[in-house]
C-alpha cells in the first residue's frame, strides 16, 4: 500500500481563525477501541509518526497525527505568542471536538507531552491514557540549550543533499546510527520544496519568538502537579531515549517515584528523541496498548 494510501488529510479551524492540518488513520476493522492522538515535537510535523502511525491502526486504533500550528500544512499564526503548549491544548481538543472524539490515548514526543499534560489541566477527562516519549515536566537546560540554538534560526539549503546535511548536524548526536539514506529521508520530513526550489524547513522560525521571550525562564512554571494529574489518575508510559539531553535519566528517576504504577523503557544509544520505530519503542508502545481499552 502506497503512503500517500495509509491515511486521509482531515482539516479544522482554531478558535482564532487558523486552518489546521491532521493525517487520519483509519483503524482496522474489529473490537472498537480508543483512538490515539499523535503530538510532535517543537520543529517537527505529523510525518515524525510515518512510521509508527500506521503499525498502531493496523492494530484497530484510529490514529490523528497532528500539524501544531505554523508547523507541516497547518496555517501559521499571526500571533507568535500563540505559538505556546497552552493554545496548542486547546487546538488539539478542537480537533477532537470536530472529529467527535470524547476520549482519546494521547501520544507525544517531547512538545507533544508538554501539550498532552496542558490537555490534562484543562479538560482531564478527554485523557484516557498517555504515552510520553522523552519529555518530563521538567527537562535538562543542556538540552533545552542545544533546542534552542537551531530553532528559528535561517538555515542555507540551496539542495536536498544541503537539507540532509542540515538534519545531520542538528540530530547525529541522537541518532548515530542513521545512515545517508537516513538523513535524506529524515530531511524530507522536515524540509519541503520552497518558492525558489531550493528546500525550506516546513516550519514558521517565528515558534521560536516565545521561547525566546521568556529567556532563561523557559519552560520555568512548574508542571510537576500536571504530571502528577495526568500520571497518577491514567495509564502513562514513558519513553526515554537512553542518551537523552533534555530528559535525563534523575529526572526520569523523578517521575518515576513521583507515579509508581507510570510503566517506562529505555531506548538504548538513542538520544533526544526516539522515532519510535525502534524495536524497543515498538514493543513498549504495543506491549501498553494491549492494556488500554
Amino acid at each position: 500500500m502506497a503512503e500517500s494510501t495509509l491515511y486521509s488529510e482531515r482539516r479544522w479551524t482554531s478558535s482564532d481563525g487558523l486552518s489546521l492540518f491532521a493525517r487520519d488513520y483509519p483503524g482496522a476493522d474489529g473490537p472498537a477501541k480508543l483512538p490515539v492522538i499523535a503530538i510532535h515535537g517543537l520543529t517537527r510535523n505529523s510525518a515524525d509518526f510515518d512510521a509508527i502511525a500506521p503499525l498502531i491502526a493496523r492494530g484497530g486504533r484510529r490514529v490523528l497525527a497532528l500539524d501544531v500550528r505554523g508547523r507541516g500544512q497547518s496555517d501559521r499564526a499571526t500571533d507568535a505568542m500563540t505559538y505556546q503548549p497552552p493554545v496548542y491544548a486547546k487546538d488539539v481538543l478542537g480537533l477532537l471536538e470536530a472529529a467527535g472524539i470524547e476520549r482519546a490515548v494521547f501520544l507525544g514526543t517531547s512538545m507533544g507531552g508538554l501539550i498532552t499534560m496542558a490537555i490534562t489541566a484543562l479538560k482531564s477527562r478527554v485523557v484516557a491514557a498517555a504515552i510520553l516519549n522523552d519529555i518530563g515536566p521538567q527537562v535538562s537546560p543542556e538540552g533545552l540549550a542545544r533546542i534552542a540554538a537551531y530553532s528559528g534560526q535561517p538555515v542555507d539549503t540551496p539542495t536536498w543533499a544541503a537539507a540532509a546535511a542540515y538534519a545531520r548536524l542538528n540530530n547525529a548526536i541522537a541518532l548515530p546510527h542513521y545512515t545517508d539514506a537516513d538523513w535524506d529521508a529524515f530531511a524530507r520530513r522536515v524540509f519541503r520544496d520552497g518558492t525558489e526550489g531550493s528546500p525550506v524547513l516546513d516550519y514558521d522560525p517565528d515558534i521560536a519568538v516565545p521561547i525566546r521571550a521568556a529567556g532563561a525562564k523557559a519552560l520555568a512554571p512548574n508542571l510537576w502537579p500536571y504530571f502528577r494529574k495526568l500520571a497518577r489518575k491514567r495509564p502513562t508510559l514513558l519513553i526515554r531515549g537512553g542518551t537523552s539531553d533534555l530528559l535525563g535519566a534523575d529526572i526520569a528517576a523523578k517521575m518515576q517515584k513521583a507515579a509508581p504504577d507510570m510503566r517506562y523503557a529505555e531506548i538504548p544509544d538513542i538520544g533526544h528523541a526516539p522515532m519510535l520505530d525502534e524495536p524497543e519503542s515498538k514493543a513498549a508502545i504495543f506491549e501498553f496498548l494491549r492494556d488500554v481499552p
